[in-house]
């Protein structure tokens, strides 16, 4: 029996793909002129190769990547410039993020029958206060629990502890437990290595290319939070 659903935040419950797209696209820029190298194709082909390795291996942080792209070119970098780049991309990131529309109003209804949590990786953001998810009051009335993974000590998914330890502090078992999120890798392989059932969101309103399962997961797929209305029908 079902008691707990656990929800990621990022094309989960909220669409961020023009914010995402949008400061990647400044920060890109604003660090290719000011390295001074005289091709921006060159600069992609190392750019874009670091950053992708990057979330792979989990490491977050932005400025991080950044310092490795001007490591790459030999040219040194002002952390407070990097920092404040930083704080620009986050802030285009919330700008333009915005919950789906059924989110508020699923979450509302779940809450009144489940036990509701949210795991979301900080990816970096400067301390867990600064987290989109925690500016959003009216979405946090719905949680019993907020973990942003990946700073004090909490590792970021897939890590199977911070799956552990959300379901420690609602006091439920993994077999009790279902995960929502839309990263194949960090979401559904991380939740299902931690012992919890996985739904994988390809929210409809999202257009981007899904990557192909490397594992043979039982996750049955939603294109709207509305589906877990009837979460019993999906597990069975």
């Amino acid at each position: 029996m079902i008691k707990a659903i656990l929800l990621d935040f990022d094309q989960t419950l909220v669409d961020s793909t023009d914010g995402f797209r949008y400061a990647e696209k400044q920060a890109q820029k604003k660090i290719f002129e000011n390295i001074c190298v005289n091709s921006w194709e060159d600069f992609l082909l190392v750019y874009r190769p670091l950053r992708k390795q990057r979330h792979a291996e989990s490491k977050l942080s932005r400025k991080a990547l950044w310092e490795e792209v001007y490591w790459h070119y030999c040219r040194d970098c002002d952390l407070s410039l990097l920092d404040q780049w930083e704080d620009e991309y986050w802030q285009a990131v919330k700008d333009r993020t915005v919950l789906f529309p059924e989110a508020l109003s699923t979450l509302r209804n779940l809450a009144g029958r489940y036990r509701l949590a949210a795991i979301s990786n900080t990816q970096a953001q400067a301390g867990s206060q600064k987290h989109r998810l925690v500016q959003m009051p009216e979405v946090m009335k719905c949680f019993e629990t907020v973990i942003i993974a990946g700073e004090e000590g909490v590792p970021p998914k897939p890590d199977p502890r911070v799956f552990q330890a959300c379901l420690e502090t609602l006091g439920v078992e993994p077999s009790q437990a279902v995960f929502v999120g839309d990263d194949w890798h960090a979401d559904i392989c991380g939740a299902t290595d931690a012992g919890l059932h996985a739904i994988w969101i390809k929210h409809h309103q999202l257009s981007r290319s899904w990557p192909e399962p490397d594992r043979d997961i039982a996750a049955p797929v939603i294109t709207s939070l509305e589906n877990l209305l009837d979460i019993d029908s999906l597990l069975s």
